[in-house]
């Protein structure tokens, strides 16, 4: 797999182009170091935004069988359940708001309780990956907000807690658009 060099690990990337094209000729142990360089502008995203007043919106702009890049629009107040992430990794980049994130963990008797809560805003990263537990997010800004989500190869099924059973159910994911770009 082809390797980052060093002039690569300092490149900032300026366009979506650049950074799907970084994403797919690496290996997903570069994907954190490609993330991070990534620096577009809000403007980038108008064409793969879509809202909803009802729940916060997943829009995929790429998958492909390496990686899943997503676009989440967030209403005010807007949340996740509480999920897992079916394996994967993923990193998260706050586009334009604030958005906290609660990580669970169970215990012994499979009760939940929060280990870590953080909130993120503009031009923020975040890591998860299913052995630190269970993650939710939430819009903690008085408007609309997005984040950019990429996952190490895409997420098929997760697991998402049930709050009526107060147990986890697994389920197969969906986006709300998908780009032409999805064929990458």
């Amino acid at each position: 797999m082809h390797q980052i060099s060093e002039e690569q690990k300092s490149k900032t990337l300026h366009t979506l182009d650049e950074f799907i094209t970084a994403l797919s000729e690496s290996d997903q142990f570069q994907y954190n170091t490609i993330f991070r360089s990534l620096k577009l502008p809000i403007s980038v995203f108008e064409n793969y935004c879509s809202w909803s007043d009802k729940a916060y919106t997943r829009n995929c702009i790429v998958e492909n069988d390496k990686f899943e890049l997503i676009l989440l629009c967030w209403s005010v107040g807007q949340k996740t359940p509480i999920h897992n992430h079916g394996g994967e990794e993923c990193w998260v980049k706050v586009i334009e708001g604030d958005i906290k994130e609660l990580i669970y963990k169970t215990d012994d008797l499979g009760k939940l309780s929060v280990v870590k809560s953080s909130i993120s805003t503009t031009n923020d990263i975040s890591y998860m990956i299913d052995f630190m537990g269970y993650h939710s997010l939430e819009n903690l800004s008085n408007k609309r907000s997005m984040s950019l989500h990429l996952y190490a190869k895409p997420i098929r099924n997760c697991d998402v807690f049930d709050e009526d059973s107060g147990k986890f159910v697994n389920k197969k994911m969906a986006y709300h658009t998908c780009s032409e770009l999805l064929a990458v």
